[in-house]
């Protein structure tokens, strides 16, 4: 996931290479959560499980095997094209140990940020009510 311009000085100066060496060097080009193999197109059903070319079998969100699927889960198919990114497992961009840092795909990755994005939404949705209060008076509803 991109960097946003005004949060990119809390990461270290040579972030792209750590990041890099976390994502290839260390989990070998594929997902650390659920298995998912970088710059490649998969096949996912609906319920979330992918076929892994690679092993030849059915696999899971958490990366184990999983049943064959049937005619109709197969029918409700789609591609999917992975990218790994390095997650804080934390949430802090200034604790860039490699202990706190995993190669996780999209899917892994946004699962993993669940919490830290609701809580981003609820300070955005206080601080635009704050501003409409001290700016506009009363803030009004949607």
């Amino acid at each position: 996931m991109p960097i946003k311009p005004e949060l990119r000085w809390l990461y270290p100066i040579d972030w792209r290479e750590l990041s890099r060496l976390i994502r290839f060097g260390r989990a070998g080009g594929r997902c650390e959560q659920c298995g998912r193999p970088h710059a490649t197109t998969i096949r996912q059903l609906a319920d979330g499980r992918w076929f892994d070319e690679e092993r030849r079998c059915w696999r899971d969100d958490s990366g184990k095997p999983a049943d064959w699927p049937d005619v109709v889960d197969y029918a409700g198919m789609s591609g999917r094209r992975i990218r790994l990114a390095t997650a804080h497992l934390d949430h802090d961009p200034l604790n860039s140990r490699p202990d706190n840092l995993r190669a996780l795909c999209q899917r892994c990755h946004l699962r993993h940020d669940r919490r830290e994005h609701l809580r981003r939404r609820r300070l955005t949705i206080k601080l635009r009510k704050a501003l409409g209060d001290l700016f506009d008076g009363q803030y009004r509803r949607w």
